[in-house]
Order: C-alpha cells, then sequence, then structure tokens
C-alpha cells in the first residue's frame, strides 16, 4: 500500500498529497511528517490530534531551530549524524535545510566529512538507507526492487566500496557515498528523493580491519574477483532493466580494474555513466574553459600535466584531448600536448605496466632523450614540468605536498598565468594549497582545488578559490538526461556540460580568480547544464524534439523545492 499519492485539485488547481495513513503512521514517515507543521485540519483528519504539541510552526521557523541546533554540535562528525537523524525524521525539513545552506553543510553532507563517516559507518548507524545486495541475495534482486516503496524510480547511485574517496576499500560502509550523492542529486539538481535510490553492490572486503571488527555490518567474505564479481555485475544490470528499464545508472567508486570495464562494457546496454571518470573530467574541463578564458588563450597555447592517472586522471585527459581536438587538432597532435605521470614517472610507449586507458596518453618512446634530468633514467614531476615547458598542473593523486614550491615556480616561469588543480580528496591529502600556489607564483596563479578551501589575502587582494566538486556537474546531467528521456549517455554530453557551467562565471567573478560559479548557484547550475545535456540528446538524436524553449520550461517543472504540501485524508487502503 502506497503511504500517500500526489494529487491535483481540478478545481483550484492546488497539489496535495492524498494520505493513506493515520496518526504515528504518517509522524514516523520521514517524507510524510511535518512535525510541528501540521495544520490543525490536518491533525484532526490525520489523527495527530493530542500527538503534537499545539504551536504551528511553518517550514522557516523549524528551519531556524534545526540550524540552531546543528551549530551547537561540537564536531563535525556530530554535524553530519545530526543531519542524517533530521532526514530520518523529516525529509522535507532536511532538503530545505540543506538547499539553503548548501556551501555551510556540503562539507558535511559530503566531502571531506563523508569519508570520515564511512570509516566509521557500521558503528554509527542510525537507519537503513537505499538496497544493499550481496552474493546472499542477489538471485533475488526482483523480489528485492519489488520491496522498494519508489514505484517512479528515475535514478539509481551505486557502488562497490572498493575505492571510497582516497580511502581506499571501505566495504558495504562505503553505502555514505550514493547516500550522499543522491542527497545532492536532491539539494543541487532538485530531483525529489521518491526518484533516487542508493545501491551497495557488498561484493565483500579485503580490508582486514572491517573483516576482524565484529562491528562491521557488510557481507564478511573476501572480495569476489574474475568471473564471479563480473557475474554479480550482470545480475544486478539485468535486475535493473528489468524492474527500472528508464532509470539513469550512475557508477560510483569502483576500484579502476572494474571502472573502466563497466562504463564500456554498459553505457550501450543501459542508461549509465561513471561520475567518477566522466563527471570529474566534465568539472575539470569547465574550470580550464574558464581558465583559457581569464588568460585569453586556447587550449593549444598550452602544455598539460596530468599527476595520478586513476579514473579522476585519465577522465581529465580525455576531456583535455577532446577540447584540443574541438580546437582542430589531431589526435596524435593532442596527445604531445598531454604529458601524462604516474609511480613510474613521465609514462611513455615503453613504460611497463601500462593499463589500456593510461596508453591513450603515453608519450612516444624517447621523447626525454634530449631533456636536462636531475636523475638520469628517471623522468619525475620536476623533469616533466621543467623539460615540457608545462602551463597546466593538474593532480589526482593522493599525495599531500606533492607540488613543492619548485615544481610550481617552474610552472610559474613557464607561463605568465599558470592553472594549478590540487584535485584530491580529503582536504589533507590536497596536493598543495591555494596559499602556496600565490606565494611560488607571486599571485599569478589561477587555481581550483578538489577540497573545500577558503579565499586568501595575498599583496592587499582577496583572491578566491574554486572547489572542482562534481556537483557542479552530476545532477544537472541527470535532469538533463532523465527529463529529455535520452537513450544514452554520451561523452557529447559532458562536452556541452562544461561549456554551460564555464559561460556562468561572470567577468567580476573571473577577476577574483574565480574558475567555477559560486556554490550558491549550484542549483542553477544544475538547471543550465541539464538543458545544455536535453539540447544536446535532441541534436544527436537521442532525445526528446523539444525546442529550447520548451526543454528549459520542462527543467525548470522538473525541479523540486523542498515543501510542504497540503494534506487530505484518503482511503486506508490505499485506493481513491
Amino acid at each position: 500500500m502506497e503511504a500517500y499519492t500526489l494529487k491535483l485539485d481540478p478545481l483550484t488547481g492546488e497539489e496535495y498529497y492524498e494520505v493513506h495513513v493515520r496518526g504515528e503512521q504518517v509522524l514516523a514517515h520521514p517524507l510524510l511528517n511535518k512535525g510541528s507543521a501540521f495544520s490543525e485540519e490536518e491533525r484532526q483528519t490525520l489523527g495527530l490530534a493530542g500527538l503534537l504539541r499545539p504551536a504551528i510552526n511553518n517550514i522557516a521557523l523549524q528551519q531556524v531551530r534545526s540550524l540552531e541546533n546543528y551549530r551547537d554540535k561540537r564536531t563535525d562528525m556530530g554535524r553530519y549524524i545530526y543531519l542524517q537523524s533530521l532526514q530520518d525524521r523529516n525529509e522535507t525539513l532536511y532538503f530545505r535545510l540543506l538547499v539553503d545552506n548548501l556551501r555551510e553543510m556540503l562539507p558535511i553532507v559530503y566531502t571531506p566529512t563523508v569519508g570520515e563517516a564511512c570509516l566509521k559507518m557500521s558503528h554509527i548507524m542510525r537507519r537503513y538507507r537505499g538496497v544493499y545486495l550481496s552474493p546472499d541475495n542477489i538471485r533475488r534482486i526482483d523480489q528485492i526492487f519489488e520491496n522498494v516503496a519508489s514505484p517512479d524510480l528515475a535514478l539509481i547511485v551505486v557502488t562497490d566500496g572498493e575505492r571510497i574517496l582516497g580511502l581506499g576499500d571501505l566495504g558495504s560502509d562505503g553505502m555514505g557515498i550514493p547516500v550522499g550523492k543522491v542527497n545532492l542529486y536532491v539539494a543541487a539538481g532538485g530531483l525529489h528523493p521518491t526518484c533516487c535510490l542508493p545501491v551497495m553492490l557488498d561484493v565483500g572486503t579485503n580490508n582486514q580491519r572491517l573483516l576482524e571488527d565484529p562491528m562491521y555490518l557488510g557481507w564478511r567474505h573476501p572480495r569476489l574477483s574474475g568471473a564471479e564479481y563480473d557475474e554479480f555485475l550482470e545480475r544486478f544490470v539485468l535486475g535493473v532493466r528489468r524492474s527500472y528499464p528508464n532509470a539513469l545508472l550512475q557508477w560510483e567508486d569502483f576500484g579502476k580494474q572494474h571502472a573502466f570495464k563497466l562504463l564500456e562494457r554498459y553505457r550501450d546496454r543501459i542508461l549509465s555513466f561513471n561520475d567518477d571518470i566522466q563527471g570529474t573530467g566534465s568539472t575539470a574541463l569547465a574550470a580550464l574553459y574558464t581558465a583559457m578564458r581569464i588568460k585569453g588563450r586556447k587550449f593549444s597555447d598550452e602544455r598539460f600535466v596530468l599527476v595520478g592517472m586513476g579514473q579522476a586522471g585519465v577522465g581529465i585527459g580525455r576531456h583535455i584531448k577532446s577540447a584540443l581536438m574541438q580546437e582542430g587538432l589531431s589526435e596524435a597532435d593532442a596527445r604531445r600536448r598531454i604529458f601524462a605521470v604516474d609511480v613510474p614517472g613521465l609514462l611513455t610507449d615503453d613504460t611497463p605496466g601500462l593499463e589500456e586507458p593510461q596508453k591513450a596518453f603515453a608519450q612516444p618512446t624517447g621523447v626525454a632523450a634530449q631533456w636536462h634530468l636531475e636523475t638520469a633514467g628517471t623522468v619525475g614531476l620536476h623533469d616533466v614540468v621543467r623539460n615540457a615547458e608545462a602551463t597546466v598542473l593538474i593532480g589526482v593523486t593522493g599525495r599531500a605536498g606533492l607540488f613543492d614550491r619548485e615544481v610550481l615556480a617552474a610552472l610559474g616561469r613557464n607561463s605568465e598565468r599558470p592553472v594549478v588543480m590540487a584535485l584530491s580528496n580529503p582536504t589533507s591529502k590536497s596536493e598543495c594549497t591555494p596559499q602556496d600556489v600565490a606565494k611560488a607564483t607571486a599571485g599569478r596563479g589561477l587555481f581550483a582545488t578538489g577540497s573545500p578551501f577558503g579565499s586568501i589575502e595575498h599583496d592587499g587582494r582577496t583572491i578566491k578559490t574554486s572547489q572542482c566538486n562534481n556537483l557542479y556537474v552530476f545532477p544537472g546531467m541527470g535532469l538533463g538526461v532523465l527529463v529529455s528521456k535520452a537513450l544514452k549517455v554520451t561523452d557529447r554530453m559532458f562536452l556541452a556540460a562544461s561549456g554551460a557551467i564555464a559561460s556562468m562565471v561572470t567577468p567580476a567573478q573571473r577577476d577574483q580568480g574565480l574558475l567555477l560559479p559560486e556554490m550558491e548557484d549550484v542549483r542553477e547550475v544544475a538547471a543550465q547544464v541539464a538543458c545544455a545535456v536535453a539540447r544536446e540528446a535532441r541534436d544527436a538524436g537521442l532525445g526528446r524534439l523539444l525546442d529550447d524553449a520548451d526543454i528549459e520550461r520542462v527543467v525548470r517543472k522538473a525541479q523540486w523545492d523542498p515543501h510542504y504540501y497540503p494534506y487530505r485524508p484518503g482511503r486506508a487502503d490505499g485506493r481513491s
């Protein structure tokens, strides 16, 4: 039985919930509970009389109370737990609070605090959210999806917990990531909570700490691998296709040995994308579009050094290469402008052990033959920045302080406005800080970070820091794909998203050093990205044939604004 149904009054045009449960069942339902905001009529007709204190508050006053309680918490983990508890009680109020205070709360509901929460998830678990699939129940996936009380499900965020942020294998404790991403789809993208589902593919863990922890709540076995893992994933995808054939699937925080394979295997079989590869690449490209506008240069004028060639590094490299080719360069010429560095140093065609996605960014053998090297036979980061005359330096390594003063100063000598993007999460793992860049480049450097950093003062001026957060891309991507009813997610949709984001950075913001819009504007960013994605889907013959005005109207209509609907009693059996 459904607890409620969204209805439209044909006489007044009023949207309302027809509620099919009564009394404490209403208060126990997170999407129905209004707490002190129930009207007197609702209290009488829904069996709430005497269950609430007499005062009636609106949602604005409830926000004041909730924000006061939130700020009273002494630690970020305490704030995280408070917000999760609020969501468990009253989802509408939770999302209203999050939407109106996103800049303040983003570091709590997502990186970096969500990483700390995942490390402790089995110890702080309050209420289960989403679906947990394991080898013990995967064969009953259709029945499990029938248990999900979301008949209009449109979006699934799924992880197997193997590469949670920069923290590694956290098993099913990594569920905090899909839960956090779903919350951001709602708060930033405007999807309704009932449309979204976080999913954990609990295929075990190789984290010995978890396996030995009696409090660990996951499937207590070593990770599936090889054919067993592939069969598990296939059963999952087929189950999604049967139960939710029109849903969008977002792959999140998979190990790189699986992430690229899953993206390529399923991108044409099910509506899906990988946020760590494509979302990261698109966000970084948006920041680079703005940087090129500030510099007054083209991508083909630059030399890019990418450090850390995992999912994020490869995703960023692919987007840079696409931008270079859009300017008319051949793939070979584009490749020569991107210098990829990983553990062995500069990646070249003869570097042993290159993985297939990395090979596309390997420089020709012998490229460094005439270079002056600090250590003969080893081409390290310092060597690459100096000899390749790098002008853009991007790090996704998780190695704090990797971009030292010497590297940053060398970059500054190569360009009047060098670009530094230290994108590792959490903050403690950032390759450098904004202060490091400003000092080493006399304030000339343009920079973005993966974790939140505040503004800095340098030579009497304030320089703002952009957080290169995937939040700028994935909510709008999901919204645009869904409203356009796209048949697949394409690389060109991500390029369109990057362009839409960069176009929103105003001249005044660029003067302050911002490479991305202000975080407070992220809901409008999602709308603009969604429109750009829907237009690209239409033009590619993959989406609805709507003109630009209709696309914007549909996108705006689809964005849910957290507010309380009026309630009217319905039949207890759920039938009208």
